[in-house]
């Protein structure tokens, strides 16, 4: 193996666990203990820092240094990091000015297989009908946040309201930072109030200094994941609180595409069970109504009555129309 392969294939290795013995080293590139020191050297030449470990079995780490040299990725790792910049727009991290320069400077010394590969994957980012754009988080605080979860210390915000009128000065115990489509959220401990809040990291403004530093407690559950999601369904446990099956008169196979997180059931060709959950039974209610089918309840009974209820309404505002018509 000629030297610049061998010392590329020593720096991919280096990259890929924290603790090298150096007579694996030595064993993975087919070559002397000696080979490999003076490869060491030649690599902290340029600018990588590698120290070295003691013991019986002593070898070679690859350190963080103050400077950043030539970073090496095998195809694979390169496309995936150049795929995840084309989409850094939908992070909402405000990172999309950074990614294209970087994606501009990668894609330059890519070599011609990949770069065809990479330019074959044009990232669009929509947003779901209906739904209100993304915003987007300064870089900075989302570093702030991510330290004070790191450093365990208290964070001073100002949180800003979601329309008119003045922002809240505010303290968490900062647990954890939360994406979920597009946006991103600080889970923490609010002392004042005694309880879990889910904040808004784009209405997040930090204060400096931060403050006293605090003992982590464990979420509910101790699972972000299912804590989160429950808190976004307006519950303490993951589930819906309201919760409910209808008959459809339409196939599975029509239904299944528009089902979400419900469960579509076939009883026929031409019917099947949708069960799935919701905030309230009106919404429950409502939300089958997308459907413009024949159906019936199967359960429960508050379901039967939300549907009345939302009868009475959308009659009523049938009638409004028609006398509004005849008025005129």
């Amino acid at each position: 193996m000629a030297t610049t392969s061998r010392l590329l294939t020593l720096l991919s290795l280096l990259q890929a666990r924290r603790d090298w013995p150096g007579s694996v080293l030595a064993s993975r590139l087919e070559v002397s203990d000696r080979t490999v020191r003076r490869d060491i050297d030649r690599l902290r030449e340029m600018g990588y820092r590698i120290g070295s470990t003691m013991g019986p079995d002593g070898g070679y780490r690859l350190e963080a240094g103050t400077d950043m040299p030539p970073l090496l990725f095998d195809d694979d790792q390169a496309l995936a990091v150049a795929i995840a910049l084309r989409a850094a727009s939908a992070l909402g991290a405000g990172i999309g000015e950074a990614a294209v320069r970087a994606l501009a400077t990668m894609r330059q010394v890519l070599p011609s297989r990949l770069r065809h590969r990479l330019d074959a994957v044009e990232v669009t980012t929509v947003g779901r009908a209906g739904e209100a754009p993304v915003p987007v988080v300064p870089l900075d605080v989302l570093l702030t946040l991510a330290q004070a979860v790191r450093d365990r210390v208290t964070v001073r915000f100002d949180y800003l309201p979601r329309g008119e009128g003045d922002a809240q000065a505010r303290r968490a115990e900062p647990h954890h930072l939360v994406a979920s489509q597009g946006r991103w959220y600080l889970l923490g401990w609010d002392p004042d109030r005694e309880d879990w809040r889910l904040y808004s990291a784009d209405r997040v403004r930090p204060r400096v200094p931060s403050g006293a530093s605090f003992v982590p407690r464990v979420v509910p559950g101790g699972d972000v994941d299912a804590f989160v999601s429950a808190r976004f369904k307006g519950s303490d446990v993951n589930e819906w609180p309201c919760r409910g099956t209808v008959l459809l008169h339409a196939p599975a196979r029509d239904v299944l595409p528009f089902a979400g997180d419900g469960t579509v059931t076939a009883v026929d060709d031409e019917r099947c069970t949708l069960e799935v959950g919701s905030w309230t039974w009106g919404a429950l209610a409502a939300s089958f109504g997308r459907f413009e089918v024949t159906m019936e309840v199967v359960e429960p009974a508050e379901l039967v009555e939300a549907f009345a209820v939302q009868a009475g309404r959308f009659a009523a505002a049938g009638s409004s129309a028609a006398e509004s018509r005849r008025g005129s």
